[in-house]
């Protein structure tokens, strides 16, 4: 009985040490954890400050020579309109197009007046239609040029914040005809040159609606996610070719979509953000979570990198702040479109 009362207790013990082994594996696994995330996190913001402050692009000289053609989507107006302006001053040639002929001829008087070296070609176009005659006017127009930038820059969201179930069916169509068919099909238009010559850059304007949910604003939404997916699944493609694609993510900028006319720090206006955009071509800015994909201007690069690597376990809550900021927008638009209502029953 005695060496069974021992045997019982030396069992007990090896147990107990056993337990204490294993709580102190536990432990220290749960440590090491914990630093390698805060050191991930350390090191990427690293990257991201670099990116956004330190770190050159490329320049655009590099994606074909000069007096090569860029063809540049919704440029009419707002940010499509500055990046015309803006690779036109680097000596790039421009085929223009948007859906209201007069702007386009405006601006491309305007840009060769300033640029005489450039030529410009224009084409309107409504990409909410979706025609394949469009789409044969503008392979057309392209035949036997050397592009060696494409800007998707045409978008189109909700004319105010809506649910998705009061959201006009013309609506949803417009937003998913223009923000996805155009930019596929003008992109599948101009990469086999591109591949054939083994260079060319695809800029894609991206949106912080792709980048988290956004309750009110469901299609449009939805519809930058999917560029955002389709632009790190082209650029993984056609990075063998020399081709950089890059899909640029903005926050809010001063334009008619956005109904915002006063920049703040937060908020530049498309001069200033298609500036940065340029100068951090193939640079993340505060986007590393995607692929192919850059935050250039550096509050929206911090904010990207804060909601994607700090806040993305938060995700719902992201959501809620999404929901509330854009219940708030419908209100103020419902208000203004109320007042406009009276004055013109005056």
């Amino acid at each position: 009985m005695e060496y069974l009362q021992k045997y019982q207790n030396n069992l007990s013990n090896f147990r107990a040490a056993d337990m204490s082994q294993t709580q102190t594996a536990i432990v220290f696994g749960l440590g090491a954890i914990g630093i390698a995330f805060i050191l991930s996190q350390t090191f990427t913001l690293l990257r991201v400050i670099f990116s956004l402050f330190v770190l050159p692009g490329r320049s655009l000289k590099s994606f074909g020579p000069k007096g090569s053609w860029a063809v540049i989507t919704g440029a009419s107006d707002g940010l499509g309109k500055e990046f015309a302006y803006q690779i036109a001053r680097a000596g790039f040639n421009l085929v223009l197009v948007s859906r209201t002929e007069s702007k386009l001829i405006t601006l491309a008087e305007e840009i060769t007046a300033k640029n005489p070296s450039v030529q410009t070609k224009i084409l309107a176009m409504d990409f909410a239609q979706n025609s394949n005659a469009d789409y044969e006017r503008l392979k057309a127009l392209l035949l036997g040029l050397d592009v060696s930038i494409l800007v998707n820059n045409v978008g189109k969201s909700h004319s105010i914040p809506v649910t998705f179930n009061e959201t006009p069916e013309d609506e949803i169509a417009d937003i998913i005809n223009i923000n996805c068919h155009g930019t596929l099909r003008i992109t599948q238009l101009i990469t086999p040159g591109m591949i054939e010559r083994k260079r060319g850059l695809i800029l894609t304007m991206g949106s912080f609606g792709g980048l988290v949910p956004t309750p009110l604003l469901a299609t449009y939404s939805g519809s930058k996610a999917f560029l955002q997916y389709w632009s790190s699944a082209l650029g993984a493609e056609l990075e063998p070719y020399g081709i950089t694609v890059q899909l640029l993510q903005a926050h809010l900028i001063t334009s008619a979509m956005s109904k915002i006319r006063k920049p703040t720090f937060t908020v530049p206006t498309p001069k200033v953000w298609v500036s940065t955009a340029l100068r951090k071509i193939g640079r993340n800015g505060g986007s590393p979570y995607y692929s192919y994909t850059s935050s250039p201007y550096f509050s929206h690069g911090i904010m990207a990198w804060f909601i994607t690597c700090v806040m993305g376990v938060f995700s719902k809550r992201v959501a809620s702040i999404n929901k509330g900021m854009h219940e708030s927008i419908r209100k103020r638009a419902l208000r203004k479109a109320e007042r406009e209502k009276g004055k013109k029953a005056l």
